[in-house]
């Protein structure tokens, strides 16, 4: 049996919403043994996210949230990998900006446990960015991706339509800093963290 690993890029695009647009840098992260993965996420790149895979059987590409950086390319990972996009379905309105004759696949929810090459990986609801943002907390690794939910330096952007510092922060305390503290936090753009290290800074 091969041991599950986590496999890391970066892919660079733009982000657009509510009239702006701004170039930023995605982490694409693939979770999975040498026979098969999830990817999470779909930024600005379908063949730097298969370079990742390699040949590797996508079973999902699980979106952490809607915003268009996110799930730009997840229509064209499906079609060129046979995967089903996983989405909450709060994040709806979001993901019909950007795919409004596509839908996703098949939903996400709170508490739900996808089943990983044999391993857990729980879904998060963590809405605050994005209606319908989650994160995916991974037990045996000590792992959490948390997309746009928390950062190095603190939580997500909460200045556009969709979202509210309020809520992000409510989600942020009660989900993700119940954790365990030395739990690993990867994160949508830019370095990881811990869940230590962003509880002290925010105050826990």
């Amino acid at each position: 049996m091969s041991t599950l690993r986590i496999d890391h890029a970066v892919v660079s695009g733009t982000f657009s919403l509510d009239g702006e647009t701004f170039d930023v840098d995605n982490n694409v992260w693939v979770l999975g043994d040498d026979a098969e993965c999830v990817v999470i996420d779909a930024p600005h790149d379908v063949d730097a996210i298969l370079d990742v895979v390699g040949e590797r059987t996508v079973r999902a590409i699980v979106c952490t949230h809607a915003h268009d950086d996110h799930v730009r390319f997840a229509p064209d990972l499906a079609a060129r990998t046979g995967a089903p996009i996983m989405l909450h379905p709060d994040d709806a309105d979001l993901w019909k900006l950007t795919h409004p004759d596509r839908d996703p696949d098949l939903p996400l929810a709170d508490g739900q446990v996808l089943d990983v090459c044999g391993t857990d990986v729980r879904v998060l609801h963590t809405p605050g960015h994005a209606p319908g943002g989650v994160c995916l907390y991974v037990p045996s690794l000590g792992v959490v991706f948390t997309g746009d939910t928390l950062f190095q330096g603190g939580p997500g952007a909460t200045g556009r339509s969709f979202s509210s510092r309020e809520v992000l922060e409510h989600s942020i305390r009660e989900k993700l800093f119940a954790l365990p503290q030395e739990t690993v936090v990867h994160t949508g753009h830019g370095d990881s963290t811990t869940i230590s290290a962003e509880a002290e800074a925010l105050g826990r």
